[in-house]
């Protein structure tokens, strides 16, 4: 069994996780959904944040909304980046094991064959 998943939302901020090796269980197509769409939100409130920046008017105020969505937005975003890097490497390490099996099955193949060429 996989580690198990960050997911992307917990109601009191501390970190949730998923134990499943099914990825298109319906809680792990609920965390994809969920991923997409904090970071659509989070490309969205970039944008209105650069307008903001670049806004010579634009006071104190309108300045601390947009840096406190950012920052909300840049949360969301590093959990969802430590998520994926960790089921990342979960699938990598699954690669490199089954590459050896593989490897370590032709070897084994090999010495039969050639015992019975023997």
């Amino acid at each position: 069994m996989s580690r198990p998943r960050l997911l992307p939302w917990s109601e009191d901020g501390k970190p949730a996780y998923l134990h499943t090796d099914d990825p298109h269980s319906v809680l792990s197509q609920l965390a994809d959904q969920m991923e997409e769409t904090q970071l659509s939100v989070g490309d969205d409130v970039l944008e209105g944040a650069r307008d903001v920046l670049n806004d010579p008017e634009a006071g104190a105020p309108e300045l601390r909304f947009a840096a406190t969505r950012l920052s909300e937005c840049l949360c969301d975003a590093l959990r969802v980046a430590r998520s994926r890097g960790t089921r990342l490497e979960d699938y990598e390490n699954r690669a490199d094991e089954h590459e050896h099996e593989d490897k370590d099955e032709e070897a084994d193949g090999d010495t039969t064959a050639q015992e019975n060429d023997a």
